[in-house]
């Protein structure tokens, strides 16, 4: 048979619940089940709320934010990786491997890395490019795909005008 309620679990349901402690929280405390302090606060009049929306709500705009920021801060050290890999480039390199039959550590002094190598370190580039403008999208990035359809637009108008003085020029039909 369960243990009933007494005046005590009423008065410590109050006083941990205005210490905005959780039900579970209030629950353990007073060695009751969750369920039995729901039904004690329902019981007060106006009946205690452990309604947690604001404060979770809250606690997301502030994550999510965070969140922004530090995106925006990976954002910008990626582009300078980016950068700092770019200037390797075309920068003196030193191009070493162990050879030869005993495996000797061999090395060379180049003005520049090898193809592969630049290959290689474009490719990086791209990457850290890439992926900074998809954590911080680039101003009008949004609107791109406009701005690359009013330019292809009008690059057929000016074609189509450039085509018709051209035929109107040669005695053509066309023009006017």
């Amino acid at each position: 048979m369960a243990r009933p309620i007494t005046d005590d679990d009423r008065r410590r349901v109050r006083e941990l619940h205005a210490q905005d402690k959780s039900r579970n929280e209030i629950a353990r405390e007073i060695s009751r089940s969750p369920s039995t302090v729901s039904k004690i606060a329902g019981q007060f009049d106006p009946p205690l709320s452990f309604d947690r929306a604001p404060q979770v709500e809250a606690a997301t705009r502030v994550r999510t934010a965070d969140l922004a920021s530090r995106r925006a801060n990976l954002a910008t050290a990626l582009q300078d990786d980016a950068e700092r890999l770019r200037a390797q480039l075309w920068a003196p390199t030193i191009y070493g491997e162990f050879a030869g039959k005993e495996g000797h550590w061999q090395h060379v002094n180049l003005d520049q890395p090898r193809f592969v190598d630049q290959r290689q370190i474009v490719a990086s580039v791209q990457t850290a490019v890439g992926t900074s403008l998809r954590l911080a999208p680039a101003e009008g990035g949004e609107n791109a795909e406009q701005v690359r359809s009013m330019l292809g637009a009008l690059g057929e108008a000016l074609t189509h005008a450039a085509h018709d003085d051209q035929a109107h020029d040669d005695g053509g039909a066309a023009g006017g």
